[in-house]
Protein backbone atom coordinates (compact mmCIF):
# COMPACT_ATOMS: atom_id res chain seq x y z
CA UNK A 1 0.00 0.00 0.00
CA UNK A 2 1.35 3.42 -1.00
CA UNK A 3 1.78 5.64 2.07
CA UNK A 4 0.00 9.00 2.23
CA UNK A 5 2.47 11.90 2.44
CA UNK A 6 2.44 15.67 2.04
CA UNK A 7 5.39 15.41 -0.32
CA UNK A 8 5.20 14.50 -4.03
CA UNK A 9 4.94 10.79 -4.69
CA UNK A 10 8.22 9.44 -5.96
CA UNK A 11 9.40 5.90 -6.63
CA UNK A 12 11.49 6.05 -3.45
CA UNK A 13 8.49 7.01 -1.27
CA UNK A 14 6.35 4.34 -2.96
CA UNK A 15 9.05 1.74 -2.17
CA UNK A 16 9.72 1.18 -5.84
CA UNK A 17 12.84 1.39 -7.98
CA UNK A 18 13.06 2.93 -11.44
CA UNK A 19 15.59 1.50 -13.88
CA UNK A 20 17.98 4.15 -15.23
CA UNK A 21 18.44 2.31 -18.49
CA UNK A 22 14.90 1.72 -19.73
CA UNK A 23 12.70 3.50 -17.17
CA UNK A 24 10.91 0.35 -16.02
CA UNK A 25 9.32 0.85 -12.60
CA UNK A 26 9.88 -2.17 -10.37
CA UNK A 27 8.64 -2.96 -6.92
CA UNK A 28 7.58 -2.68 -4.30
CA UNK A 29 11.11 -3.37 -3.00
CA UNK A 30 12.25 -5.77 -5.75
CA UNK A 31 14.67 -8.48 -4.68
CA UNK A 32 16.60 -8.55 -7.94
CA UNK A 33 19.71 -6.40 -8.37
CA UNK A 34 19.27 -5.90 -12.11
CA UNK A 35 16.39 -4.80 -14.29
CA UNK A 36 14.43 -7.73 -15.65
CA UNK A 37 13.90 -5.92 -18.96
CA UNK A 38 17.29 -4.41 -19.90
CA UNK A 39 19.68 -5.93 -17.34
CA UNK A 40 20.76 -2.55 -15.91
CA UNK A 41 21.77 -2.15 -12.27
CA UNK A 42 18.97 -1.12 -9.90
CA UNK A 43 19.42 1.52 -7.20
CA UNK A 44 17.00 4.10 -5.88
CA UNK A 45 19.70 6.79 -5.72
CA UNK A 46 23.21 6.99 -7.14
CA UNK A 47 25.60 6.04 -4.37
CA UNK A 48 27.88 8.94 -3.32
CA UNK A 49 26.43 11.07 -6.12
CA UNK A 50 27.13 14.39 -4.40
CA UNK A 51 30.69 13.45 -3.43
CA UNK A 52 31.62 12.38 -6.95
CA UNK A 53 29.97 15.40 -8.52
CA UNK A 54 31.75 17.79 -6.13
CA UNK A 55 35.11 16.14 -6.86
CA UNK A 56 34.64 16.39 -10.62
CA UNK A 57 33.29 19.91 -10.42
CA UNK A 58 36.19 21.22 -8.31
CA UNK A 59 38.63 19.58 -10.72
CA UNK A 60 36.95 21.31 -13.66
CA UNK A 61 37.05 24.68 -11.86
CA UNK A 62 40.79 24.31 -11.26
CA UNK A 63 41.48 23.30 -14.87
CA UNK A 64 39.31 26.15 -16.20
CA UNK A 65 41.99 28.68 -15.18
CA UNK A 66 44.90 27.34 -17.29
CA UNK A 67 42.45 26.52 -20.10
CA UNK A 68 41.86 30.26 -20.51
CA UNK A 69 45.33 31.54 -19.63
CA UNK A 70 47.45 29.17 -21.71
CA UNK A 71 47.59 29.39 -25.53
CA UNK A 72 45.11 27.21 -27.35
CA UNK A 73 46.99 27.55 -30.67
CA UNK A 74 50.69 27.99 -31.49
CA UNK A 75 51.61 29.62 -34.81
CA UNK A 76 55.18 29.41 -36.08
CA UNK A 77 56.22 31.76 -38.91
CA UNK A 78 59.77 32.57 -40.03
CA UNK A 79 61.19 30.99 -36.92
CA UNK A 80 58.98 32.91 -34.50
CA UNK A 81 56.30 31.17 -32.45
CA UNK A 82 53.27 32.99 -31.08
CA UNK A 83 50.52 31.61 -28.91
CA UNK A 84 46.89 32.70 -28.81
CA UNK A 85 44.51 32.12 -25.93
CA UNK A 86 40.76 31.66 -26.37
CA UNK A 87 40.10 35.33 -25.63
CA UNK A 88 42.77 36.40 -28.10
CA UNK A 89 41.15 34.22 -30.73
CA UNK A 90 37.77 35.80 -30.01
CA UNK A 91 39.30 39.28 -30.28
CA UNK A 92 40.98 38.33 -33.58
CA UNK A 93 37.70 37.26 -35.19
CA UNK A 94 35.89 40.37 -33.92
CA UNK A 95 38.65 42.72 -35.18
CA UNK A 96 38.62 40.90 -38.52
CA UNK A 97 34.91 41.59 -38.95
CA UNK A 98 33.93 37.97 -38.28
CA UNK A 99 32.06 38.85 -35.09
CA UNK A 100 29.47 36.02 -35.42
CA UNK A 101 32.29 33.46 -35.27
CA UNK A 102 33.90 35.31 -32.38
CA UNK A 103 30.58 35.45 -30.53
CA UNK A 104 29.94 31.73 -31.01
CA UNK A 105 33.43 30.83 -29.74
CA UNK A 106 33.04 33.18 -26.75
CA UNK A 107 29.71 31.67 -25.77
CA UNK A 108 30.66 28.03 -26.39
CA UNK A 109 34.20 28.13 -25.00
CA UNK A 110 34.01 30.63 -22.13
CA UNK A 111 30.42 31.31 -21.06
CA UNK A 112 28.90 27.83 -21.39
CA UNK A 113 31.56 25.99 -19.30
CA UNK A 114 31.43 28.77 -16.70
CA UNK A 115 27.62 28.74 -16.51
CA UNK A 116 27.62 24.94 -16.29
CA UNK A 117 29.95 25.02 -13.30
CA UNK A 118 27.88 27.74 -11.62
CA UNK A 119 24.66 25.77 -12.25
CA UNK A 120 26.09 22.53 -10.87
CA UNK A 121 27.40 24.37 -7.81
CA UNK A 122 23.94 25.84 -7.23
CA UNK A 123 22.28 22.42 -7.53
CA UNK A 124 24.76 20.74 -5.19
CA UNK A 125 24.53 23.46 -2.54
CA UNK A 126 20.72 23.51 -2.67
CA UNK A 127 20.55 19.74 -2.16
CA UNK A 128 23.07 19.74 0.69
CA UNK A 129 21.06 22.48 2.37
CA UNK A 130 17.96 20.28 1.91
CA UNK A 131 16.21 23.08 0.05
CA UNK A 132 12.66 22.56 -1.16
CA UNK A 133 12.66 25.79 -3.17
CA UNK A 134 11.50 25.62 -6.82
CA UNK A 135 12.40 21.98 -7.61
CA UNK A 136 10.93 22.18 -11.13
CA UNK A 137 13.17 25.09 -12.00
CA UNK A 138 16.20 23.27 -10.64
CA UNK A 139 15.28 20.18 -12.64
CA UNK A 140 15.09 22.33 -15.78
CA UNK A 141 18.51 23.82 -14.97
CA UNK A 142 19.95 20.32 -14.75
CA UNK A 143 18.42 19.29 -18.08
CA UNK A 144 19.85 22.45 -19.67
CA UNK A 145 23.30 21.64 -18.29
CA UNK A 146 23.09 18.16 -19.78
CA UNK A 147 21.90 19.45 -23.15
CA UNK A 148 24.44 22.23 -23.76
CA UNK A 149 27.45 20.31 -22.53
CA UNK A 150 28.30 18.84 -25.91
CA UNK A 151 28.42 22.27 -27.59
CA UNK A 152 31.38 23.35 -25.47
CA UNK A 153 33.64 21.31 -27.76
CA UNK A 154 33.04 23.73 -30.62
CA UNK A 155 36.25 25.63 -29.87
CA UNK A 156 38.25 22.42 -30.13
CA UNK A 157 36.62 21.75 -33.51
CA UNK A 158 37.57 25.27 -34.66
CA UNK A 159 41.18 24.72 -33.60
CA UNK A 160 41.26 21.38 -35.42
CA UNK A 161 39.97 22.95 -38.63
CA UNK A 162 42.39 25.87 -38.38
CA UNK A 163 45.35 23.55 -37.78
CA UNK A 164 44.33 21.52 -40.83
CA UNK A 165 43.92 24.57 -43.06
CA UNK A 166 46.75 26.84 -41.94
CA UNK A 167 49.64 24.70 -43.09
CA UNK A 168 51.81 26.81 -45.38
CA UNK A 169 54.80 24.57 -45.63
CA UNK A 170 58.04 26.32 -44.61
CA UNK A 171 56.32 29.70 -44.25
CA UNK A 172 54.04 28.97 -41.32
CA UNK A 173 52.64 26.12 -39.26
CA UNK A 174 49.94 25.96 -36.63
CA UNK A 175 49.42 23.44 -33.89
CA UNK A 176 47.27 23.06 -30.81
CA UNK A 177 48.67 24.57 -27.63
CA UNK A 178 48.61 23.31 -24.05
CA UNK A 179 45.47 25.35 -23.39
CA UNK A 180 43.55 23.07 -25.75
CA UNK A 181 44.39 20.07 -23.56
CA UNK A 182 43.13 21.80 -20.42
CA UNK A 183 40.04 23.00 -22.24
CA UNK A 184 39.18 19.49 -23.46
CA UNK A 185 39.66 18.26 -19.89
CA UNK A 186 37.27 20.92 -18.55
CA UNK A 187 34.58 19.99 -21.09
CA UNK A 188 34.89 16.25 -20.47
CA UNK A 189 35.02 16.55 -16.69
CA UNK A 190 31.98 18.86 -16.52
CA UNK A 191 30.07 16.39 -18.68
CA UNK A 192 31.06 13.59 -16.28
CA UNK A 193 30.03 15.76 -13.32
CA UNK A 194 26.59 16.33 -14.85
CA UNK A 195 26.30 12.61 -15.55
CA UNK A 196 27.24 11.62 -11.98
CA UNK A 197 24.70 14.03 -10.48
CA UNK A 198 21.43 12.34 -9.49
CA UNK A 199 18.59 14.80 -10.31
CA UNK A 200 16.11 12.76 -8.24
CA UNK A 201 17.75 14.23 -5.14
CA UNK A 202 16.16 17.56 -6.08
CA UNK A 203 12.71 16.24 -5.21
CA UNK A 204 13.48 14.48 -1.92
CA UNK A 205 12.71 17.49 0.30
CA UNK A 206 9.84 18.98 -1.73
CA UNK A 207 6.23 19.40 -0.65
CA UNK A 208 3.05 19.46 -2.73
CA UNK A 209 3.11 23.22 -3.34
CA UNK A 210 6.74 23.49 -4.34
CA UNK A 211 6.38 22.51 -7.97
CA UNK A 212 7.46 25.86 -9.43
Amino acid sequence: MIPITSKPLTALRAHRVSCHGCGLLLGPTPDEQRCRRCGGSLHSRHKNSLTRTWALLLTAIILYIPANLLPITLTTALGNTEGDTILQGVAYFIMSGEWPIGLVIFLASIMIPLLKMIALTYLLVSIQRQSAHRPLRRAKIYRAVEFVGRWSMIDVFVVTIMVALVQLGTLATMEAGSGAIFFCAVVIITMLAAESFDPRLIWDECGDNDGN
